[in-house]
């Protein structure tokens, strides 16, 4: 079995782990990974530079469109950035994703 990660910007490092926190109490996601990254994007009209925060977390395929409209739903920003990436690892730890989540 394949699951997926999925690749979440924030503008802090507060605000991910919000994410992660609320993604983990609804059992959407295994587990998130935390880290700054600097970004740099165009925006209304101009090339933007941020330092922002991306959460990166694992959830089975099936939850991703209940973890998509999640994220939606409680992001700050106007336009959050939520990517879906197809993975695989080994047996041991799709097993453990799969019992983590619903």
């Amino acid at each position: 079995m394949s699951f997926i990660a999925v690749y979440i910007t924030n503008d802090s490092k507060e605000s991910a782990q919000r994410l992660a926190d609320t993604l983990l109490a609804d059992r959407l996601i295994a587990c998130a990974n935390i880290f700054p990254i600097s970004a740099s994007y165009h925006w209304m009209g101009d090339i933007a530079q941020e330092n922002e925060w991306v959460a990166l977390v694992k959830t089975t395929k099936t939850n991703w469109i209940r973890l998509k409209e999640k994220v939606s739903q409680i992001h700050p920003y106007d336009i959050p950035c939520i990517m879906k990436i197809d993975v695989e690892a080994n047996e041991a730890y799709e097993q453990w994703i799969r019992q983590s989540v619903r």
